[in-house]
């Protein structure tokens, strides 16, 4: 008997928890000038030339209409010490912007202090995903910072070491 829909995105949900993902906080700025962002683990590097990530936005998210209409925002993979950040910009409602985290960048966009990794991008594509917008960002700029990134993976942040 097939697997109902309810059991099928249940199972999917379970084996998806098992894939390790770096986390990202996403940031931009919308026409009037307002700061938003989310946090997103759908992440990954798509092309070499030219250099392009992407990052997958859920089309019910309250910032999801400034990232369709954006034409740059900023990615930050985040560190042990930003797992509150991050869970603060996956909350819907949550004064994401608090304390002093955050501060303007060179293109008037939101830049996160000391992230593991920072990457500048530019809109180069959008795509429909289910119930996602899948981000395609060109990247202009990259910066690494000195503390390693943070994994989700079985529903929990873990701090990766070298073996």
């Amino acid at each position: 008997m097939p697997a109902s829909d309810t059991d099928r995105t249940i199972s999917f949900k379970d084996a998806m928890a098992g894939f390790p993902s770096g986390v990202t906080v996403v940031t931009a700025v919308d026409k009037q000038g307002k700061w938003w962002g989310f946090t997103a683990s759908s992440f990954c590097s798509l092309s070499v030339d030219p250099p392009l990530v992407l990052v997958c936005l859920s089309t019910n998210a309250e910032c999801h209409p400034v990232f369709e209409a954006a034409d740059k925002w900023v990615v930050h993979v985040i560190h042990s010490e930003q797992v509150d950040v991050a869970l603060r910009f996956a909350t819907r409602g949550a004064d994401k912007f608090a304390g002093d985290v955050f501060e303007l960048d060179h293109r008037d966009l939101p830049r996160m202090h000391g992230a593991a990794v920072t990457l500048d991008c530019t809109a180069y594509a959008r795509y429909e995903g289910g119930d996602h917008t899948i981000l395609v960002g060109n990247v202009e700029r990259c910066y690494r910072g000195d503390l390693p990134p943070t994994v989700y993976t079985e529903r929990a942040f873990h701090t990766l070491t070298r073996i």
